[in-house]
């Protein structure tokens, strides 16, 4: 698993709207990687819910959420339209499956999905953060926006 001082793995990954987002591509702005299981399932719901409810405290410390999870383009697209996401991004790592997951350390082989994590990428590319959370955990979006704020 990735750990804070690592340098963050680049990827490139399609969103709900099968735009790509590359990681690099926000170097001068931070990022939260948001790992979640799956798509259509009541915790994760809840876990992008808060990421957009609180997307203008992210944009006004300067920080890019996303959300990641190895479902399909289509799915996450129906996903986002029926939890009403306008601004949040949320990324298919489904092919080659699970590979950001794999990649940052977070992929459940047994599962064939990641753990729910949280990781925060500087804007030098660097991991400042990482935090692994019980599958049936709701991320405190209250730690992590304290954690931006120092």
């Amino acid at each position: 698993m990735v750990k804070v001082g690592d340098t963050a793995p680049d990827f490139s990954l399609k969103d709900q709207n099968g735009e790509e987002f590359k990681l690099s591509d926000y170097r001068g702005k931070k990022v939260l990687l948001s790992f979640h299981p799956l798509a259509w399932t009541s915790i994760c719901a809840q876990q992008m819910k808060d990421l957009e409810r609180n997307y203008k405290r992210f944009e006004e410390l300067n920080v890019v959420p996303v959300g990641i999870s190895v479902d399909s383009v289509p799915c996450k697209k129906a996903w986002a339209d029926h939890l009403g996401l306008r601004k949040l991004r949320i990324l298919s790592d489904f092919w080659p499956h699970g590979k950001v997951a794999k990649l940052y350390g977070v992929f459940r082989e047994s599962n064939g999905f990641s753990e729910r994590a949280n990781i925060i990428v500087d804007e030098e590319g660097k991991i400042v953060f990482v935090k692994v959370y019980p599958i049936r955990e709701l991320p405190d979006i209250e730690e992590i926006l304290k954690f931006l704020e120092k």
